[in-house]
C-alpha cells in the first residue's frame, strides 16, 4: 500500500499528486529535497525519512522528479516498475506541455492522471502476485542425481573412462611407428563407440560428448603440433662463443671501457632510470610543467589520432561538418557516454584521498544528474561532468546548516550563561592544540574563556593545556582588559569523572561570569564501548551548545569509519530520547596534505555537517575557516 506518490518539476511545481494512506506528503518530500536533491546526493534513489521510505526517478531532460512514498517496515518489490511505468506514460502523454518549458503553461496546464496511474498500479500489483515463490528442485530431478546411472551404462566398443585416459597416456609416451597405428586403431573405435551407442538409444550426456571431440582432436592433431614446435626450436640458431675478443696486455687490460658492460649508475642505481623517477616525484611534464587530468575518453582520443592522420576517403569537408556535428549540442547524454569519463573521475578522487564508497556514490550522483540532458553548443561529454562534479563537490562543502560561533555566543551572553563546546576524537588527532587556538580565535574576538581538563587519561593532557593557559594569558594579560582574567584553566587532577568536572566546570563559568567553556575529552578509538559510552554520558547530561570532532585530515577512507562510529555510539549510548550527534567538524594538520583534500570531502559527504575550523600549522594563528571553492579547486587539479 503505498502513502503517496507525486509528479513536480524541478522549479517546485506540483503536477500531479496522488494521497494513499498519508494525509500529506509535503513534510517527506521537503526532506528529500533539502537533504537529497539540494545536497547533490542522489547517488542512491532512495531516501529514508522517519517511519517512510521514498523511492524517486529524475528526469534531466523535462526537468521533472518522480516521488513514491510508502512504510519503511513494507517491502513492495513493485515499486521500481511502478515508478518507471508512471515516468514512461506521464512523459509521453504531456509530451507537449512539458516542452514548452514555462511556468504559466504548466501552472495552466491539467494533468488528468488519475485513472492511468490507477491501472498501472494495478497492474504492477497483479504482477508481483502472479510471481509465485520458485519451488527447490528435488534431488531425483537433478542431472546430478541422473549422471551416476548414466556412466554406470557401458556401449559395445566404448572403453571404461579409466582405461581409455590410461591407453591416452601410453600412446603418448610411444615413439615411432606405434604410436601412429594405436591412434589409427583408436579413433575408429571411438567412432563405433559413438555409432553404436546412438543405435541402441542411449543418450549420451554433453559433457561426455565434448570430452570425446576433445580426444578425437588432440589424437589427430596433437603429434603433427609438437613435431613442428620441436622443428621450430631445433631451427633456432644457438650464439655460441663471446661477441667481441677481449684482450689482455701483461696480465691487465688494454682499453677498460670494452670490458665495462653495466650501464652507468648513481648510488646503485642506473642512471636512466633515476633521471625518470626524479620526474615522476616531481611531477613535471614537457617544459617543466604540471600536467593535467586527462579525463577524455577512449572514442574521443582515438578521434583525435585518427583526425591527425591525413585520409584519403575524407576530404577537407567532411572533416569540417564532423568537426561541427561533435561540437553542436545536438544530442542527450547517456550512461554509456559519460562511463569512461566517470571512471576517469573516480579513480582521480580516489587519488586524492576521498574515500572509495564516497567517490563511486558522487559519480553515481553527477550520471543520474546529467543522464538525459541535453549538452551545450561547443561542450564536451569531459567539461560537462567535470562542471557538474565541481559544482556537487562545492554544494556539498556548504550543508545545510552553518555554525556561526560569535552570533551564537553573543546570543548566550544576552541570556546570560556561558556557550559549551565540546571536543571529541580519536588519539592524536589535535584536539588539545585546536582548542588553544580556538581560544586565541575567541579572545581576540573579546570574549573570556574557560578551559575544562576532562581528559583526565592521558598522562600530561592537564599539564599541556596549563602551559597554553599560561601562554594566552601572557598574549591577554588581565591589564589589557580592565582587570578581567581572560582565559582561565578549571582542572580537577587525574582520574575522576570527566562528566562530573564539565558540570562543575559549566557552573564554576556561569558564577564568574565567562562567555565561553571549552571542554577537552580523552582521545578514544571508535570501537571501545566504554569510553563511548562516557563520553555519550558527559554530552547527554552537560548538553553543551556544540559538539566538535576533530579529525585528521590525512585519513581517507578512514575518516568515514570513525564519523560514523562517533556518531553511532553517541546514539546508542545516550539516555536521552533525542541523542545529541555531532554538530560539526574540525580538520586539522591540513598543511601536510599539499592538494590530497579527499578528507574535507568525506567527511561532510557522510555526516552533512559543516567543517567549522580548519588547522594549518603549529602557532595559535594557524586557524581558517573553510573555503569551499579553493578545496573543489584543488581537489579537481591533477
Amino acid at each position: 500500500m503505498l502513502d503517496f506518490f507525486t509528479i513536480f518539476s524541478k522549479g517546485g511545481l506540483v503536477l500531479w499528486c496522488f494521497q494513499g494512506v498519508s494525509d500529506s506528503c509535503t513534510g517527506p518530500v521537503n526532506a528529500l529535497i533539502r537533504s537529497v536533491l539540494l545536497q547533490e546526493r542522489g547517488g542512491n534513489n532512495s531516501f529514508t525519512h522517519e517511519a517512510l521510505t521514498l523511492k524517486y526517478k529524475l528526469d534531466n531532460q523535462f526537468e521533472l522528479v518522480f516521488v513514491v512514498g510508502f512504510q519503511k517496515i513494507l517491502t513492495l518489490t513493485y515499486v521500481d516498475k511502478l515508478i518507471d511505468d508512471v515516468h514512461r506514460l506521464f512523459r509521453d502523454k504531456y509530451r507537449t506541455e512539458i516542452q514548452q518549458q514555462s511556468a504559466l503553461s504548466l501552472l495552466n496546464g491539467t494533468f488528468d492522471f488519475q485513472n492511468d496511474f490507477l491501472r498501472l498500479l494495478r497492474e504492477a500489483e497483479e504482477s508481483s502476485k502472479i510471481r509465485a515463490p520458485t519451488t527447490m528442485k528435488k534431488y531425483e530431478d537433478s542431472e546430478k542425481a541422473k549422471k551416476p546411472v548414466r556412466s554406470m551404462i557401458e556401449t559395445r566398443g566404448e572403453k571404461p573412462k579409466e582405461k581409455a585416459k590410461n591407453s591416452k597416456k601410453k600412446g603418448t609416451k610411444k615413439e615411432g611407428s606405434d604410436g601412429p597405428l594405436a591412434t589409427g586403431k583408436a579413433a575408429p573405435a571411438e567412432k563405433s563407440g559413438l555409432s553404436v551407442g546412438a543405435e541402441n538409444g542411449v543418450e549420451l550426456s554433453k559433457e561426455e560428448l565434448i570430452r570425446r571431440k576433445r580426444e578425437e582432436f588432440i589424437q589427430k592433431h596433437g603429434r603433427g603440433m609438437d613435431k613442428s614446435s620441436k622443428s621450430m626450436k631445433s631451427d633456432a640458431p644457438k650464439e655460441k662463443g663471446k661477441k667481441a675478443p677481449r684482450v689482455w696486455e701483461l696480465g691487465g687490460c688494454a682499453n677498460k671501457e670494452v670490458l665495462d658492460y653495466s650501464t652507468p649508475t648513481t648510488n646503485g642505481t642506473p642512471e636512466a632510470a633515476l633521471s625518470e623517477d626524479i620526474n615522476l616525484i616531481r611531477g613535471t611534464g614537457p617544459g617543466g610543467q604540471l600536467q593535467d587530468l586527462d579525463c577524455s575518453s577512449s572514442d574521443d582520443e582515438g578521434a583525435a589520432q585518427n583526425s591527425t592522420k591525413p585520409s584519403a576517403t575524407k576530404g577537407t569537408l567532411g572533416g569540417m561538418f564532423g568537426m561541427l556535428k561533435g561540437l553542436v549540442g545536438s544530442k542527450s547524454l547517456s550512461r554509456e557516454d559519460m562511463e569512461s569519463v566517470l571512471d576517469k573521475m573516480r579513480d582521480h578522487l580516489i587519488a586524492k584521498n576521498v574515500a572509495a564508497d564516497i567517490a563511486v556514490q558522487l559519480c553515481e550522483s553527477v550520471a543520474n544528474k546529467l543522464e538525459g540532458k541535453v549538452m551545450g553548443t561547443f561542450s564536451t561529454v569531459t567539461s560537462t561532468v567535470k562542471q557538474a562534479l565541481q559544482e556537487s563537490l562545492v554544494q556539498i562543502l556548504q550543508p545545510q546548516r552553518r555554525v556561526d560561533m560569535l552570533r551564537d555566543i553573543m546570543d548566550a551572553q544576552r541570556r546570560q550563561r556561558p556557550y559549551v563546546v565540546t571536543f571529541c576524537g580519536v588519539n592524536g588527532v589535535g584536539k588539545s592544540t585546536n582548542l588553544a587556538k580556538i581560544s586565541f580565535w575567541l579572545l581576540e574576538n573579546g570574549f573570556s574563556v574557560l578551559i575544562a581538563a576532562c581528559d583526565t587519561f592521558r598522562a600530561g593532557a592537564v599539564e599541556q593545556l596549563r602551559t597554553h593557559t599560561r601562554r594566552l594569558t601572557a598574549l591577554h594579560p588581565p591589564e589589557n582588559h580592565g582587570g578581567r582574567t581572560m582565559v582561565q584553566l578549571f582542572e580537577k587532577g587525574y582520574g575522576k569523572d570527566a562528566a562530573g568536572i564539565a558540570m562543575e566546570a559549566i557552573a564554576f563559568a556561569r558564577n564568574q561570569g565567562f562567555d565561553v567553556v571549552l571542554v577537552d575529552t580523552a582521545g578514544r578509538m571508535q570501537d571501545n564501548a566504554p569510553l563511548m559510552t562516557a563520553l555519550a554520558k558527559l554530552i547527554t547530561v552537560n548538553t553543551p551548545d556544540l559538539v566538535l570532532f576533530v579529525g585528521e585530515a590525512l585519513v581517507g577512507n578512514e575518516a568515514v569509519d570513525q564519523l560514523v562510529k562517533f556518531n553511532r555510539a553517541l546514539a546508542d549510548h545516550s539516555m536521552a530520547q533525542t541523542p545529541r550527534l555531532i554538530d560539526g567538524i574540525v580538520l586539522t594538520k591540513f598543511d601536510t596534505i599539499d592538494d590530497k583534500v579527499g578528507a574535507a570531502i568525506s567527511m561532510t559527504y557522510i555526516t552533512s555537517k559543516p567543517i567549522v575550523f580548519v588547522g594549518t600549522g603549529q602557532t595559535y594563528c594557524d586557524l581558517r575557516s573553510l573555503n569551499a571553492k579553493a578545496v573543489v579547486a584543488a581537489l579537481m587539479k591533477a
